[in-house]
């Protein structure tokens, strides 16, 4: 049977089911939320989440790719990863532009709190965010971290090098709230998210170029397999 809105009407009712949904999945869990709450809080009818997303695992995994996308499509890969120069002004145009994407304003406070609950309890949207959005970003990461170490680097040194400056960068995303109650002075303005980037990237070149010149020191190392990151 044909659904009775118009496209538009019905875009707009998919819509709102995201952004209910959000509020709701956030505040409950996948488990806690029901889809009878979701639609009420959306003024739609209980029917629609069966119409837009085939049910409720459905409307919870396009509602944690809405989520993450929010900010993607605001700050996208490719800005960052096509920046030319030389693989440490690219390396530096990347840590910039993920720290934007990570600490841009604007963004719905359920959005960060339903990813922070993936990460607590997280669900098969999970597997399909790590592939289809994260992967990709490590990847990009990672090849700019081959390039500052070198060809001796061995992966499980990339590896380790991206998790630091993702570390890095992340930290003031989850630690927020503490950062806000020790230094309430400071606001992740564009110019203070600048300043932070000029620190992470100094600080991760400084121990990229340690360890280059250790393993300089130590010889050419063993043969290993690529492995995905």
């Amino acid at each position: 049977m044909a659904h009775p809105e118009d496209p538009q009407a019905s875009a707009e009712t998919r819509q709102r089911l995201l952004e209910a949904a959000g509020e709701v999945f956030a505040a409950k869990g996948f488990r806690g939320a029901t889809t009878r709450e979701i639609c009420r809080k959306a003024g739609a009818n209980v029917a629609a989440v069966n119409y837009h997303f085939a049910g409720k695992e459905g409307l919870y995994e396009a509602v944690v790719h809405h989520a993450h996308r929010h900010a993607a499509e605001r700050y996208p890969l490719a800005s960052a990863s096509e920046t030319p120069g030389s693989p440490a002004d690219r390396f530096r145009a990347f840590v910039e532009w993920f720290l934007f994407r990570t600490l841009c304003e604007g963004r719905p406070a359920w959005q960060a709190k339903l990813l922070a609950r993936e990460m607590i309890e997280p669900t098969r949207a999970l597997d399909t965010l790590v592939e289809t959005e994260i992967r990709p970003l490590l990847e990009t990461l990672q090849s700019l971290c081959r390039e500052l170490m070198g060809p001796g680097a061995d992966d499980d040194e990339v590896r380790l090098a991206a998790r630091s400056v993702l570390g890095q960068c992340l930290y003031y995303r989850h630690a927020q709230p503490i950062l806000a109650r020790l230094h309430p002075e400071e606001r992740y303005s564009p110019e203070y998210i600048r300043r932070l980037a000029a620190h992470v990237t100094a600080f991760s070149l400084g121990g990229i170029e340690k360890l280059a010149n250790e393993r300089a020191a130590q010889g050419a190392p063993p043969e290993t397999t690529k492995r995905k990151p």
